[in-house]
């Protein structure tokens, strides 16, 4: 007789443990700041600062505010103030700071405040709300600093470094694989290089290029059209009478590669000239408009918005506004009306007076804006008063000009 033999099942250990770790670290980043003039700086008073750009670290907006006169009406302009703040909205923003007034003699005797590398007793500072600050009231005593190795041709150099805490949870993968970054840029550049199957010809100024027609026709509206829908689509030599063979190498590089030419190249270029339409930049940008290039049209904008000044707006302006360079356009205009009188005694501006009278209407409704905001509280200066510093009759004389000019276009608006 067979009996069935029941055995009790024991608990299976086998099944692995899951687990999961929290891990608490500071997002870091850092931000230069340049004081150029300290001497003109000097005198404004107590309590005023002169602020950075916002730069953003660890997803919140931060702005280091210097204090010429310092920030404590008690210490009687003896101090300069140093300060970090947070320039967005937040709240309970944890971080650890650090500022450093640079030694511009080359001797590396940097003053440091810093949170980092140090063990802190109560934990990272907390910033409750936008405009939350942190620093030093006596950050340095002004007649030491103006003795100093810090002030050199009366520029001061600031540099800050903002660790934002972040708690993440870190639940490892049984498996996990990477994907490298794509290449497919680096491919098509050995296309272009090799030459290997290239089925078109551009004679630029006497230097051939090699290149591929459904490539171009892939990447420009324009070489689509050109290579297959024009009568002429079949021929293989092309040449091109308005363009250098340095930008059509550029363009090039861009169609292939999805990216901006080396900024050696750029900076290479920029000998001294007359107009920002001569760099290489500039001349980019006219054949990207020429070609339908989109992408690199805005990367030629976004190089060229970081070098607006009052000597080069004009120039740009007018360059941008030619080949419909929107976003650019609009960063002049706006640099333009925020510094008009400057900008009106540069030589560039007689060239937009004479050559771009559509510009100064423009430039004048950006104008009107402004002083709308100006009205309301949201700039602390009036554009329009700008145009009288010093007092002078011309001044005068240009302000009333301009004025007329407003009153002129804004009726014609109306109207």
């Amino acid at each position: 007789m067979i009996s069935d033999i029941v055995v009790p099942l024991e608990k299976d250990l086998s099944i692995s443990p899951t687990s999961s770790r929290s891990v608490t670290e500071t997002v870091n980043g850092s931000h230069k700041f340049v004081i150029q003039g300290y001497s003109l700086a000097k005198g404004m008073g107590v309590g005023k600062h002169i602020a950075s750009d916002t730069f953003t670290v660890g997803g919140f907006q931060w702005a280091i505010y210097f204090y010429p006169d310092g920030k404590n009406p008690e210490d009687n302009s003896t101090y300069v103030s140093v300060f970090i703040a947070l320039a967005s909205e937040g709240t309970d923003v944890r971080a650890l700071f650090e500022l450093t007034l640079v030694d511009q003699s080359g001797k590396g005797k940097h003053k440091v405040h810093s949170h980092f590398d140090r063990s802190l007793e109560s934990g990272p500072y907390t910033l409750k709300y936008r405009g939350s600050m942190w620093g030093y009231k006596r950050f340095f005593r002004r007649t030491a600093l103006e003795t100093s190795d810090y002030l050199k041709d009366d520029c001061l150099k600031i540099n800050c470094t903002v660790g934002v805490v972040v708690s993440v949870m870190d639940s490892p993968r049984l498996h996990s694989i990477q994907v490298p970054e794509s290449d497919i840029g680096m491919h098509f550049g050995m296309l272009l290089d090799k030459q290997e199957g290239s089925d078109v010809v551009f004679d630029v100024a006497g230097e051939k290029f090699h290149a591929h027609k459904l490539v171009l026709a892939a990447r420009s509206p324009v070489f689509r059209a050109q290579f297959f829908d024009e009568l002429d689509c079949e021929k293989n030599e092309i040449v091109v009478t308005d363009m250098e063979p340095k930008v059509f190498e550029a363009m090039l590089h861009f169609i292939y590669r999805d990216t901006f030419v080396e900024d050696d190249a750029l900076i290479a270029s920029s000998s001294p000239v007359s107009s920002v339409s001569d760099t290489l930049a500039g001349k980019l940008l006219a054949a990207a408009d020429k070609y339908g290039l989109e992408r690199l049209q805005l990367m030629c904008e976004s190089y060229l918005c970081k070098d607006i000044s009052v000597n080069s707006v004009a120039s740009t302006l007018a360059l941008a506004d030619r080949h419909h360079a929107m976003e650019l356009k609009a960063a002049c205009l706006k640099f333009a009306a925020e510094n008009l009188a400057a900008v009106m005694r540069s030589n560039g501006f007689q060239y937009l007076k004479d050559n771009c009278p559509s510009l100064q209407s423009e430039l004048l409704k950006i104008i009107a804006g402004c002083e709308e905001e100006c009205s309301s509280g949201g700039k602390s200066r009036s554009v329009w008063a700008q145009l009288s510093d010093g007092g002078d009759s011309n001044g005068r004389r240009t302000l009333l000009g301009c004025q007329r000019m407003g009153e002129e276009v804004s009726s014609s608006l109306d109207g």
